[in-house]
């Protein structure tokens, strides 16, 4: 028999899974998942559309609203959509601490 003892190179902590939960959220369209069509971003959608400010706060509103509904375990420090209209482009700017655990954490990404 082999006795080949477990070996773990690295541990996925709390803070890497909800980081990476909430970059695949902004990488997702809605109805991108077959079974579950509310969830994302809808970011790539966004930046096919003619960026205004009345839609970058619908935008804003959206995911905030979302963020609570499928991360209520995170509560939001800052959150932040800029955009550049003349290149289409989307940044999204997000700060945010993991309720009761003491786990800070950002993330910045961009969409063109």
């Amino acid at each position: 028999p082999l006795n080949a003892p477990a070996v773990f190179n690295s541990t996925y902590t709390t803070k890497d899974a909800i980081r990476n939960n909430l970059i695949n959220y902004f990488l997702t369209n809605k109805t991108e998942r077959y079974l579950n069509p509310t969830f994302g971003g809808n970011i790539r959608q966004f930046i096919f559309e003619q960026i205004t400010e009345g839609n970058t706060d619908l935008l804003q509103e959206t995911i905030q609203t979302d963020l609570s509904l499928f991360f209520p375990n995170i509560e939001v420090q800052t959150f932040n959509v800029l955009t550049s209209p003349d290149v289409n482009t989307v940044q999204i700017e997000l700060s945010y601490n993991v309720i009761d655990t003491g786990i800070t954490d950002e993330i910045q990404l961009e969409f063109n």
